[in-house]
């Protein structure tokens, strides 16, 4: 009797060994796509009755047994995990450890400022949290992952340290003797730069001209400089008044000569490189020239022309 039982007890281990050799970790019950998110502070015993009763496995149990025999030493990591049909329960645990979650993405374009940088990450419904508007400036326009649940500062301090990380890499490459001795005052200017022309091929030359324009002492006379006071950097929705032109503050370059005292919008990549190392040119006016870029002049009755050829565009066009 005692050499039966032995017997019974050693096919019962044999069998045992053989299944999840066959099956290693066993099949999941997966049948589409799907998220599975492991809370903060979970337990591998807690993942696994959450998968049971979410349906991606039959049993909690042998779940654990398989990845007690089998599945390592390495902590179950948190967040969001893809989960794909015909996934082994041994692909699950190792997704888990690997720490393999789902990555999302927020883009924030060149020239956002920040007011509308911090409502992009409110309308996030995956991203937690409340935020204050940042610094102006202090953010570097890229497209950023995140992870579900992630604190909307956690992304935020990511956007500014990656500023901090371009910006002293492109002011250690930039070019002697240009208009601005710091790196902020690089940003203020390159703020400028980034609202006063769309067209990427523009950027060095309208850096160029506002460098000049700093060097001699000229006003900047840059029209979103009066407009950021206003709105923060929304856009005006409406022609800038006389008033607004005249008034007196910290920003205006049409009544105060030299930068604002600080950047209009979170400038881009390429208007801070254009900034510290702007086009060699003599040109100090500009004005729209109907194609969404500008006509340049060196001397003020080159400009004058420049205008009103622009202003008999904008008549024939309806415009005036």
């Amino acid at each position: 009797m005692k050499r039966l039982g032995c017997l019974v007890a050693a096919i019962a281990a044999l069998l045992l060994v053989g299944f999840l050799f066959v099956r290693p970790f066993g099949a999941s019950t997966i049948e589409e796509e799907t998220a599975f998110v492991i809370p903060s502070g979970s337990t591998l015993t807690a993942v696994a009755q959450k998968l049971e009763e979410e349906g991606h496995i039959s049993s909690a149990d042998g779940f654990l047994l398989r990845a007690k025999l089998f599945g390592g030493h390495d902590p179950i990591q948190a967040g969001e995990f893809a989960l794909s049909p015909g996934m082994s329960q041994g692909a699950l645990l190792e997704a888990f450890q690997s720490g393999d979650v789902i990555r999302r993405f927020i883009t924030i374009p060149e020239g956002t400022p920040s007011i509308l940088v911090v409502d992009k990450l409110m309308a996030e419904p995956l991203l937690t949290g409340e935020v204050e508007v940042p610094p102006e400036g202090s953010i570097l326009p890229d497209t950023y992952d995140f992870e579900r649940g992630e604190p909307r500062q956690a992304v935020i301090e990511r956007m500014q340290a990656a500023m901090d990380t371009y910006l002293a890499e492109a002011w250690s490459k930039r070019k002697p003797d240009i208009a601005v001795d710091t790196m902020r005052d690089a940003v203020i200017l390159a703020s400028i730069v980034e609202k006063e022309t769309g067209v990427p091929e523009e950027r060095r030359m309208v850096a160029g001209l506002y460098s000049n324009r700093v060097k001699t002492g000229m006003l900047l006379q840059a029209d979103p400089t009066i407009i950021y006071p206003i709105t923060k950097g929304k856009p005006l929705g409406r022609r800038i008044r006389q008033s607004e032109i005249a008034a007196v503050n910290g920003y205006n370059t049409y009544t105060m000569v030299g930068l604002p005292e600080g950047p209009i919008t979170n400038p881009g990549r390429e208007s801070i490189a254009a900034v510290l190392n702007p086009a060699e040119t003599s040109a100090l006016y500009m004005v729209a020239d109907g194609s969404g870029g500008h006509a340049f002049a060196d001397t003020l009755e080159e400009h004058n022309a420049n205008v009103a050829e622009w202003y008999q565009l904008r008549r024939e066009r309806g415009e005036m």
